[in-house]
């Protein structure tokens, strides 16, 4: 069967046009220097070159008039009688001199009375272009930027020309089926495209086309895929540019281009321009230390004037999207400016399990993959989240030779992206590795003994990322607010695994492994004591929350908002409550030791368990054989594991084993 030959690429028309003007003007640049060239050596060809014997003879016969030396070697002269050269008869001549300028010569030329002139050397070929050369350059320039602007270009003098991009009809369309995760937003969206799409239908009973949208949500949850479905399903020009591209170093440069962006919207109208990250030029005026007159400033006043100032731009409507809405200047938030402001927020359990689907759509993936039960392990993630841990997890798929993507190869791209590369090089020593799975253990117990935690997900000792170990909770369910009881429980478990290493190991051997958890429960005791007003001693009162007035900039100096005396109440109510979070946990750890022993002893053996490994144990159950990874497909081969029995006190490293108290 023959192989069939792949199409050639089609060939571009030459613009023959174009070509012959370009190369008639490097032509003319090349032609100036030789021009110049054939001018100096036109002089001399007027008088022929004869010999110095010929010199000599008609010197002789006293019928040379003058001459001039140059450089003491060659001479040029008037005969008294035109002499017969070549058929013609010439009055002047020029001769080179065998010797340089000698005294004989001289003295030859004053005894026949030869007027004598000297002067320099006469500058060469190459001298000459050296200095036409700078002129030529300049000229070149100026006809270049000439032909430029001729052509429409005029690219040199484009400061202030607006940098958007106009989507064409041939540019790859994202429309809203491709958008997952944001219904409200879609709906919101879907009505400014309605309205461009039938006016009088909104119009017939008063309404007015919208002048603003503002995307808001945190980063990576679809804002600019958003407005790429707006682009998309308008069926209308779209402008779309970044809120950088009009801050330059250039002063007046952002106004003009957000002049000239409006301009080319007015003369697309109705249309729709998108401007991303607009947190860029639309900050809180007054906000930095360079006055009201800076670059940035001048582009959002004109930015404010375009959008809703002294002449109105119908049918242009400006869509926006930001991260940081606090950092916004009211002025460009007000009804009129940008009429509507739509949250794109991280989406819910729903949300996800459609972002997923829309991921894996045009993906090979295995029977056993269920999205549902991958969407409800993933809580909190945003879509490009999503988008990465399927991207991982195809990554995976490749490199395990699988001829599809099977629910394992999502799981551990899951565990990838929420904890961690493992990594597998790392040698950790036998104390330490013991000391780890006791750590983690005792984590691992506080977060099922206490009421208020999250459920277990995952037990680790396998280093990922920066952690030696891992113990991971997960929600069943997606949270807007959190209890006074998990807030208590989670600050338990957070000190679970020091207190495990204090119980088993002594003080004297307790590491430095809990620095992250005693940072993260710190944190939540002074948002407990200071923001939340969980503290019987503050009360419901904020304390000391300046941070946006300083970030905006209308505070340089700090301002202390508390007394001495209420900051010393705020450090002794942390205290108290961290106090309160370490002797729960100690008291959970020391009335389930045996549990703890057979936990860490089962992740010294198997070094990952899951939530129903650790119910087994916690229920004195014994752990089944563990099943080695068998090829997706294919059927598990078991591979049998020693029971582990409860035990009260773990064999170390040398020396007597220490009391469990």
């Amino acid at each position: 069967m023959p192989v069939p030959m792949p199409p050639k690429s089609p060939k571009k028309d030459v613009n023959w046009g174009r070509l012959s003007k370009t190369l008639s003007f490097w032509l003319l640049i090349l032609l100036i220097p030789v021009a110049l060239i054939q001018l100096s050596g036109a002089r001399s060809e007027q008088a022929p070159l004869i010999s110095y014997t010929q010199y000599k003879s008609e010197l002789d016969r006293d019928n040379i008039r003058k001459v001039k030396i140059q450089a003491g070697k060659y001479v040029q002269g008037e005969f008294k009688t035109p002499v017969p050269y070549d058929g013609r008869n010439v009055p002047k001549f020029n001769v080179r001199l065998p010797m340089e300028n000698a005294q004989a010569e001289v003295d030859s030329l004053n005894k026949h009375s030869v007027v004598i002139e000297a002067e320099d050397a006469r500058p060469s070929v190459t001298a000459y272009i050296l200095n036409f050369l700078p002129w030529l350059l300049l000229i070149g320039f100026y006809l270049f930027l000439f032909r430029q602007m001729q052509a429409g270009g005029a690219k040199a003098f484009s400061f202030g020309k607006s940098k958007a991009k106009l989507l064409t009809g041939d540019t790859p369309k994202v429309t809203f089926a491709d958008v997952a995760g944001a219904d409200e937003a879609k709906q919101e969206l879907q009505e400014i495209i309605e309205f461009l799409r039938d006016p009088q239908k909104f119009t017939k009973l008063g309404g007015r086309l919208p002048k603003g949208a503002l995307l808001v949500g945190p980063p990576g949850t679809g804002k600019t895929l958003l407005a790429r479905a707006v682009a998309g399903e308008a069926g209308r020009p779209f402008f779309s540019m970044s809120g950088s591209d009009f801050v330059e170093m250039f002063v007046g440069v952002g106004a003009s281009r957000v002049r000239d962006l409006f301009e080319q919207g007015k003369a697309h109208a109705p249309c729709i321009i998108f401007i991303d990250e607009i947190d860029a030029v639309g900050r809180h005026r007054g906000a930095g230390l360079g006055g009201g007159h800076d670059e940035r400033e001048q582009t959002l006043n004109q930015l404010l004037v375009e959008m809703d100032g002294f002449e109105s731009n119908d049918g242009v409507i400006l869509i926006a999207a930001t991260n940081r809405p606090d950092v916004l200047d009211p002025a460009l938030l007000r009804p009129g400016r940008f009429d509507r402001q739509i949250v794109v927020d991280s989406p819910d359990l729903r949300g996800r399990e459609g972002i997923l689907k829309v991921h894996l759509r045009n993906k090979p993936i295995a029977d056993d993959v269920d999205i549902t039960t991958l969407a409800r392990g993933t809580p909190g993630m945003a879509g490009a989240d999503l988008a990465n841990l399927v991207n991982e997890a195809a990554l995976l798929a490749v490199r395990r030779n699988h001829d599809r993507i099977y629910m394992m190869d999502l799981e551990d791209a899951k565990d990838k992206v929420m904890l961690g590369v493992e990594r597998k090089s790392m040698v950790m020593k036998e104390d330490e590795r013991r000391l780890t799975a006791y750590h983690e253990a005792g984590h691992a117990i506080c977060a099922i003994k206490i009421k208020g935690n999250d459920p277990l997900h995952k037990v680790t000792i396998v280093p990922r990322g920066r952690a030696l170990g891992l113990a991971f909770t997960l929600p069943e369910d997606d949270r807007v607010s959190i209890t006074r009881q998990q807030l208590e429980a989670r600050l338990v478990m957070s000190y679970g695994g020091r207190t495990a290493e204090e119980i088993v190991f002594g003080r004297d051997r307790v590491t430095t492994g809990a620095a992250s958890d005693i940072q993260q429960a710190t944190a939540i005791a002074r948002r407990y004591v200071t923001q939340w007003g969980l503290s019987e001693a503050i009360g419901p009162v904020l304390v000391g929350d300046n941070e946006q007035e300083l970030f905006l900039g209308r505070e340089i100096q700090h301002r202390r908002e508390v007394s001495e005396q209420t900051a010393q109440i705020v450090d002794s109510e942390v205290k108290r409550v961290i106090e309160e979070a370490y002797s729960r946990a100690k008291k959970t750890l020391e009335d389930n030791l045996d549990l703890l022993h057979m936990v860490a002893g089962a992740l010294l053996e198997r070094e990952t368990l899951t939530r129903e490994d650790i119910a087994i144990l916690s229920k004195g159950g014994v752990l089944p054989p563990r099943v080695s990874g068998a090829a997706p497909g294919g059927s598990p081969s078991p591979s049998p594991t020693p029971a582990l029995e409860p035990r009260r006190t773990p064999p170390f490293l040398g020396g007597p084993e220490p009391s469990p108290a």
